[in-house]
Formats: structure tokens, sequence, C-alpha cells
């Protein structure tokens, strides 16, 4: 598949497609109506459960991708017999990377743990973690941007710029949800556990968006012309259209109009126009993590919904 390059630094043209992608027709800063609003009758242990949603997932696909198996054979107790994910695998991955990977997993645990132990957990629920549900992602975003599917199908497993890419998918989610959830809690304790796995999710989601940004002018194999820096301005947008909730998400490479006080380009972290994380409610992380753009209908890496009151009080709204 051929598609354009983006060069460094950034010709006039190449801004101007950046900003169309990255800039949706809403405000830069945000939907301030109901549909965007927090959740505010939800007490302290509701918000910290439902980021549960998001912390199995993120165990589940670190521990796979690094030993082969995971919580059903490392932490099985987390689950709370929940049923195993669907499609999950060992990634090919080099030495460095791997042990990052692992490293990750176990912190995973760490986070199911601190939660259990504060707020109580719920169970597990089902995750598809197959390369077919990444390729149909990875096919909305990228696929669909620049012209028709990706053939042949993106595999996050195949290699380490693979599952790279595939991990700028989820901490970032989390560390939005963290962010949005602090404001709402009212106890001490539960405000200083968010905080603790909110720095957590923040320092997993640099790491994997500096190894990308090494490698943004790489070409994604075997897709002809199609750079890392390309893929993560698509999955961004896609992640904005899918929240529904303005912009919240930028790649690697930016115009300065949406960089560092409008002076750089490079983007390591994807932060506001005063460098701070973007914060998202339950409503939009499950609207991205389901890849149907409605919290009332799942689908993606959560085909039956997410658990927690949250959750499934938002499933139920849903229901005919």
């Amino acid at each position: 598949m051929a598609a354009r390059r983006l060069p460094s630094p950034f010709s006039p043209a190449t801004a101007a497609f950046l900003l169309a992608i990255l800039l949706p027709p809403f405000s830069v800063h945000g939907d301030t109506t109901a549909h965007c609003a927090p959740i505010n009758a939800a007490s302290d242990r509701d918000q910290i459960q439902f980021a549960l949603n998001l912390e199995f997932l993120e165990a589940e696909l670190f521990l796979h991708a690094a030993l082969g198996h995971g919580l059903d054979e490392i932490a099985p107790e987390y689950a709370l017999g929940g049923p195993p994910p669907v499609g999950a695998q060992k990634a090919q991955l080099g030495p460095i990377v791997w042990r990052i990977v692992e490293e990750f997993g176990f912190q995973e645990i760490g986070h199911l743990r601190a939660i259990f132990e504060t707020v109580g957990g719920v169970p597990r629920p089902l995750y598809d973690l197959s390369a077919r549900n990444f390729g149909a992602i990875f096919d909305e975003a990228v696929g669909g941007y620049f012209g028709g599917k990706l053939e042949p199908p993106f595999n996050p497993y195949l290699c380490e710029t693979n599952f790279l890419l595939a991990c700028y998918l989820i901490p970032y989610v989390g560390l939005n949800g963290y962010v949005g959830t602090i404001p709402n809690l009212a106890k001490y304790t539960s405000r200083r556990l968010v905080a603790g796995l909110l720095g957590a999710e923040a320092g997993q989601d640099a790491v994997f968006r500096t190894l990308l940004y090494e490698r943004a002018q790489e070409q994604v194999q075997p897709y002809n012309n199609i750079t890392v820096a390309d893929f993560t301005a698509a999955l961004s947008e896609l992640r904005n259209r899918l929240g529904m909730c303005g912009l919240k998400d930028e790649g690697l490479w930016v115009p300065p109009e949406l960089g560092a006080e409008n002076r750089t380009e490079s983007n390591v972290l994807s932060l506001d126009f005063s460098s701070l994380a973007y914060a998202r409610t339950p409503p939009e992380v499950l609207r991205i993590v389901y890849g149907t753009g409605d919290e009332h209908r799942p689908g993606g890496f959560l085909p039956r919904g997410g658990n927690g009151k949250i959750a499934m009080d938002l499933l139920g709204d849903g229901k005919c």
C-alpha cells in the first residue's frame, strides 16, 4: 500500500495534513456539554473499579506478549473467575523491549493488587487481544485514512515495531482516564491511589512513545512508505474521533501550532496547550476501547462490555 510519508522537518503541506487529521471539527479544548461531562454521581469505589477494565487489559497484553501466558498462570486470584482473553500471544521482541514489556506486565499485577486492597475488585471481563481484532482497529485508523485495508492485515505480535504500535493504543487512554478521575474523588486514600496509578501509566506511555519516536521515520513493513509517525498520527486521530470530545490525542510529530509553546514539531508526549495531560471521562474511555464510538455498544477490546458498576450501568442504558 503506497502512502504519503511524513518528512522532518515539516513542509507546509505536511503541516496542513497533520492539522487536518489532528484538529477535529470541534473545539480543541473539548466539548463541555453533558455528552463529555464526568459522571458526578459515581462513588470513589465505582470510579476506581472502572479503571480495572484498562488495568486487566494491560496486564494480559503485556504478560502474554513477554511470557506467553497471563493472569491465570501468574495471579489467578485477581481474575475472580472472569474468562481468559481471546487471542493473546507471545510477541517477537528484542531483549531490551522484552524486558520492558515483562516489567510492565508485572507492574500491572501490582496495580490490580493496589485497587483490590483499597476498594475491592470486579471479575475480569472478556478481552479480544487477537491479531484479527488489532488488524481491524489498525484498518480503521491507518488503512481507512490511507485508502483501503492494510495488506497483509496488521499483526501486533509479528515484530517489535508492530507491538510497540499496539502498545501506543492502551496506556495513554488509561492515563487520560486517571487524569479525569482524580478531581471527582472524595477521599484522600482514593486520590493517593489514583495519583500513584496515574504516575505509573504516564511513565509506561512515555516509554512506549520514546521507543517509537526513535523509529518515527522508519517505514512499517511491509506497508510501502507508511512510517511509524504516520501510524501514530492516524491512531491518535481515531481515538479523537471515537472519544467525541475534542482534541485529546496527538501523534509523535505535530505542526508547531500543536507543539510545546507552539515552538516544537517534536511531540514525544501528548499534552495540551499548557503541557498538561488531557483528561477523559469513563464514557469517552469506553467509546475508544469498544471501538464503536458508543459507550452503550461494546466491541473492540471488550466484545461483551466492561465490568464494574459504571460500565455495566452504561451497557444497561443502551439496551432495548
